[in-house]
């Protein structure tokens, strides 16, 4: 799956789950979806949920960390980096 595969369904993961009025092209790759968007800890669990069901992958304690979900693009690496090759 490349980036831009990638990108495309986590906004579209992101709009889902955390019930945004936007359409999941409008949002801008590199924007904090703290500060754009209003994710708090409640909906980074929700995040979670949406990652471990749409990519299908485990996350660890260890990946809970806020630097992992600031953005579109970091969420992307993040959920490359855990995809089989």
């Amino acid at each position: 799956m490349d980036n831009t595969a990638i990108e495309a369904k986590l906004k579209a993961m992101i709009v889902d789950r955390l019930f945004l009025k936007v359409k999941p092209e409008e949002i801008p790759t590199a924007a904090s979806l703290m500060d754009t968007y209003g994710v708090d800890s409640v909906s980074l669990l929700e995040l979670v949920v949406g990652l471990e069901e749409a990519f299908g992958i485990q996350l660890e304690d260890g990946d809970f960390n806020v630097r992992n979900f600031v953005s579109v693009a970091a969420l992307r690496d993040f959920v490359r980096a855990r995809l089989p090759a």
